[in-house]
């Protein structure tokens, strides 16, 4: 979070392409299976060594493969051409491995997958990535990547070309084309969750894994979305890939600089950039208190309702006043909110970020609002609607000109804490909560997005 007076917008960002690519950062794990209902042959992939990573990989692309020669007619109207180039699986531990298209030494794939758009060919490195994926991640996060990569060949096919993207920067960034190519990816697993894939079977509890990979994959907070390889943070490659997953790839293909949102942005001061976009735990329980006060006040008086204001208590554990809310919670009996200062919340504030503990804060917060608006507090409805209230607030603090608003990655910080813990999507019984983390995201994303008129209230 910052305090500085800033103007911070809902913005299209626009910035030079370059050839989409997947490079793996810093994440956490998130538990995933991805069953393969019958095996595939690897001899299509170049450089293979037959083994259990290049199987699934030849799985995926396979999948993936059937999935464009269904969908692309459908979509554009012309028959799909397969990779012409070839799929390369390259061994980067090993000095004597042949480099792919667009390198040149079979080191310059470590750690690293892609596409490359003048040999149109995909290559990964299965000693340093795909396998890292899979432990991390599950084999859910394999897929995804691969699919993502397909993304880049179908832009190709759209006529989305290095020598389109040279003559016309300014409507093909690179933050674009890799939402887009999140988005299609985000199709294709629902295509295979509908039951369509011959060799592929993704639950949705997989989903989440799917998310987790995306996050590891996001931009250095704070790296600016006019930078010719922004790939975009995590909130936004989350979007682009529920948007696929929800909707579908013609939706994907649609997708140009004017009607697609981003909310990467860069830091606006020396301040917030040396603190991480971060403020310490006491700073940010006092400044945001306050704002969420002032916010659900005027909320609550469109609805011709009296807001008073909740009695903000500090509890050395976790609040026990209604139910298991987690670390912070609502109490429908004095319509207070009591907050853990000594353990859980302090601990999810370091490890996450300070905007984790806004997340929560404002979903409780939410629930109050639905109180004094003379809504349910309890039942799915009322979990539903209090995180939905939250991406609201989150809205109108992320707009916000001036004074106490959000820092670059702080949206990211909101999609980790979703994705790990459901306690910002709980109900005032503690009882209730959204599931899964994909489902959390979307309705939090909804209040981001679309405001108050998503959340019923």
């Amino acid at each position: 979070m910052r305090l500085a007076s800033a103007r911070l917008v809902l913005l299209v960002a626009v910035a030079l392409v370059a050839s989409g690519c997947a490079q793996l950062v810093d994440g956490r794990p998130v538990a995933g299976k991805v069953v393969t209902k019958d095996g595939v042959d690897t001899g299509f992939i170049r450089g293979t060594d037959g083994g259990p990573i290049d199987q699934l990989a030849a799985t995926a692309i396979t999948d993936v493969d059937a999935f464009w020669q269904e969908t692309f007619p459908a979509t554009f109207g012309e028959k799909w051409q397969p990779i012409e180039g070839g799929i390369y699986s390259v061994d980067t531990a090993d000095p004597a491995a042949k480099p792919p298209p667009c390198t040149e030494k079979a080191s310059d794939v470590e750690g690293n997958a892609f596409y490359c758009p003048s040999a149109d060919a995909i290559a990964w490195d299965r000693a340093a990535l795909l396998p890292v994926l899979k432990d991390r991640f599950g084999d859910a996060a394999v897929v995804i990547v691969l699919a993502h990569e397909m993304g880049h060949a179908v832009q190709r096919r759209m006529g989305i070309t290095p020598e389109a993207e040279r003559r016309d920067p300014d409507r093909y960034p690179t933050i674009l084309t890799e939402a887009m190519a999140d988005c299609f990816a985000g199709a294709f697993v629902k295509w295979v969750n509908d039951g369509k894939s011959e060799h592929l079977d993704i639950g949705t509890d997989t989903l989440d894994s799917a998310l987790g990979a995306l996050i590891t994959f996001k931009d250095p907070v704070g790296t600016s979305p006019d930078d010719n390889s922004a790939h975009g943070n995590a909130f936004d490659r989350v979007s682009a890939f529920q948007d696929g997953y929800l909707k579908d790839a013609k939706f994907c293909a649609a997708m140009t600089v004017q009607n697609r949102p981003f909310t990467q942005q860069a830091f606006t001061s020396l301040d917030d950039k040396e603190r991480g976009g971060n403020l310490p735990f006491d700073e940010m329980l006092d400044a945001i208190a306050p704002d969420l006060n002032n916010y659900y006040k005027a909320l609550v008086a469109t609805k011709g309702k009296t807001w008073t204001e909740p009695k903000a208590t500090a509890v050395r554990e976790e609040p026990a006043c209604s139910g298991d809310q987690g670390p912070v919670a609502f109490c429908p009996a004095d319509k207070s909110v009591e907050v853990d200062v000594a353990e859980d919340l302090p601990e999810l504030h370091a490890k996450i970020g300070d905007y984790a503990t806004g997340v929560l804060l404002a979903s409780r917060y939410g629930l109050a609002a639905r109180a004094a608006a003379g809504l349910k507090v309890e039942g799915s409805e009322a979990a539903e609607g209090a995180l939905c209230l939250a991406g609201a607030y989150t809205r109108e603090v992320f707009t916000r000109q001036q004074g106490f608003g959000l820092s670059p990655g702080d949206l990211d910080e909101a999609v980790q804490v979703l994705l790990a813990y459901d306690f910002a999507a709980r109900d005032a019984s503690g009882e209730n909560a959204v599931d899964p983390g994909f489902k959390r995201v979307d309705l939090f994303r909804n209040g981001v997005f679309t405001g108050v008129s998503a959340c019923g209230f």
